[in-house]
Formats: structure tokens, C-alpha cells, sequence
């Protein structure tokens, strides 16, 4: 796990019971829904604020490969999870050379596919396109791309992705547009607007382009809380979900989970969190039967991002 912040210290050292020796929290895979690949860290971009450090240089996560992908799909038939789709994340999704085939790989066998993606260059390449085209084509409706768009304002996310960035997302948007792909888009709530201001902006954005997103429905316009360690958070224990009047069913680890390749390892593991790829003790064994057992709320995101912020990187 990364250093815990001062203001946590203490805190989130134990997977059993809190600071206050009070019982923490657990969640079962009780519903899985959505099963996620992280296709390597490397990225065209180095954004100011990316939780898991991506950037042009960083090969911590690897490619993972098409095999590996059909790998997990069949291990799903196996264990018969019922999951409904398949998400891919990065990093730049469209950096990995095989995203096409691993896309394929998921909607032939009749999933959903969702792809976290900047809409760049990596995206814009000739083979990308027409690999997309062809997707599309064979399994309309079945994909969705959800495009970072950190502020629907120029400057502000230019500021995170740097200069131009926003303009060049628009271009790839634009592109999809043109082609009938379904978008969403994934924003962020660091620049303090309020959650009615921040969709009114964004629904002007996609007026202004002529992008058929709804800035009012928070499965296709997802705006994700920080997740700053400097920040105190409540650990969770057992009894916060009568308190909060909260399910645990409705935390993202009860309903995904994910695959990564580390730089130098034989085979890929399954994490419990999408949000939490450098710590181990979230890395849950290298098939998904290891994966099914329960995951305790030992990390500040876990309160922040997903309890009480109620985020889901899922749609």
C-alpha cells in the first residue's frame, strides 16, 4: 500500500478490525456485473492528478494480452459469475496493439463492452478506426466509449491533461459522433463545482457539439470524487451500513472486479478495486475462484471514493 497520509495515520492498518478495534467492514462478490482489464499504464498523456501514475513511461501494468483476455472470459463461463460486461482501462486503452482483437474477444461472446478512453491520437490511429468500424458494424449497440473529459472548460482541463488536450478529445468525440458509437463521459468533481452546475455545464459542452450524451444521467455522465490521501476519512466498520442506511451489495467490489499484468510476471492476477492497483493486499490471486472471496474496506478510497461518495467506475 502507498504511504498513508498524516491525517490517516494509524488508520487502515489492519484488514480485520479499525484503529478503534472496532470490526471492519467486509464485501462480498455478491452480484458480479462487470469484469475489468486494465490494459497497461502507459499512456500518450502524463495527467497532473491520475490515480494510478500513467503516463508515457510507466510500464508497472503491462499489456495484457488477447489470449490472456480469453482466458478470463472463459474462466467466467466456468464460474458462472453472470457478468453482463466487460470493461477495458488504462492507461490509454488504445495504446495496447491488440485492443481491437481483446474488444472482439468480449463482444463475441455477446458482452457488453465499455472502454475508458482520452480519444486521442492512440484512438485516432488508422488501424484503431477501422478496427472500431468494424465492431461497430458487427455488434451495434454492444459498446460504449467513455471519454475523460475532466472539465467540459478548456482551461481547466487543459490544465490537467495539458495544453490542447480538450481539443484534440473533441476531435476524437467528433469522430465517434460521425460514425454512430455511443459515448459517455467520465468528468471530475476537483474543481469544486457544485453537481447541478457541474451537469449544466456539461450539457452545454455537448449542445454546443452536437454530442448526443445526457449530462443528467449519472451512469453516462460519471463524476468522480477525488481521491486525495491528505484528506481524513472515517474507517468503515460493520456497523456503518445501519448508520448510513447503506448495503455493501451497492460498493463497487461487490459487483466487479479486476485483471492487470505487472511488469515481470508470469500471469496476471484479479484485484478486488480498479481504484487500487499498487497495493497488494488487494491483489486477490491469479484466477477469478481466488477472487471470490471478500474484500475488507482497509484503504481510504474505500471509504471516501466508494461508501461515502458512492462512486462506481462501472455505468
Amino acid at each position: 500500500m502507498k504511504d498513508i497520509a498524516l491525517a490517516n495515520q494509524g488508520k487502515f492498518n489492519d484488514p480485520a478490525v479499525t484503529a478503534k478495534g472496532e470490526p471492519r467492514a467486509t464485501v462480498a462478490l455478491s452480484d458480479p456485473q462487470t469484469l475489468w482489464f486494465n490494459t497497461g499504464t502507459l499512456c500518450n498523456i502524463e495527467c497532473a492528478n491520475c490515480y494510478i501514475l500513467s503516463s508515457p513511461t510507466n510500464d508497472a501494468l503491462v499489456y495484457i494480452t488477447a489470449d490472456e483476455v480469453r482466458d478470463y472470459l472463459d474462466q467466467l463461463e466456468t464460474r458462472q459469475w453472470g457478468v453482463r460486461e466487460i470493461a477495458f482501462t488504462g492507461g490509454e486503452p488504445f495504446m495496447n496493439p491488440q485492443m481491437i482483437e481483446m474488444t472482439e474477444a468480449a463482444l463475441e461472446r455477446g458482452y457488453d463492452v465499455l472502454i475508458l478512453t482520452n480519444a486521442m491520437l492512440p484512438m485516432m490511429r488508422k488501424k484503431m478506426r477501422e478496427g472500431l468500424l468494424r465492431l461497430q458494424a458487427a455488434y451495434p449497440d454492444k459498446l460504449v466509449l467513455r471519454i475523460s473529459v475532466d472539465h467540459y472548460r478548456h482551461d481547466l482541463h487543459d490544465a490537467e491533461r495539458g495544453a490542447g488536450a480538450l481539443k484534440k478529445t473533441i476531435k476524437g468525440m467528433e469522430w465517434l459522433r460521425d460514425n454512430g458509437f455511443t459515448m459517455a463521459v467520465a468528468g471530475r468533481s476537483v474543481f469544486e463545482d457544485t453537481d447541478a452546475d457541474s451537469r449544466a455545464g456539461y450539457a452545454a459542452f455537448y449542445a454546443e457539439n452536437g454530442f448526443n450524451i445526457d449530462a443528467q444521467d449519472p451512469a453516462i455522465t460519471v463524476l468522480f470524487p477525488e481521491m486525495d490521501e491528505s484528506v481524513e476519512v472515517p474507517e468503515i466498520t460493520t456497523a456503518c451500513w445501519s448508520i448510513l442506511d447503506k448495503s455493501p451489495d451497492a460498493v463497487m467490489c461487490a459487483s466487479s472486479r479486476m485483471v492487470v499484468k505487472r511488469r515481470g510476471a508470469e500471469r496476471p492476477a484479479v484485484l478486488a478495486c480498479t481504484l487500487l492497483p499498487y497495493s497488494p493486499e488487494f491483489e486477490l490471486g491469479e484466477t477469478l475462484e481466488e477472487a471470490e472471496r471478500d474484500v475488507a474496506l482497509n484503504h481510504p478510497h474505500c471509504a471516501k471514493f466508494c461508501v461515502l461518495g458512492g462512486a462506481s467506475c462501472s455505468a
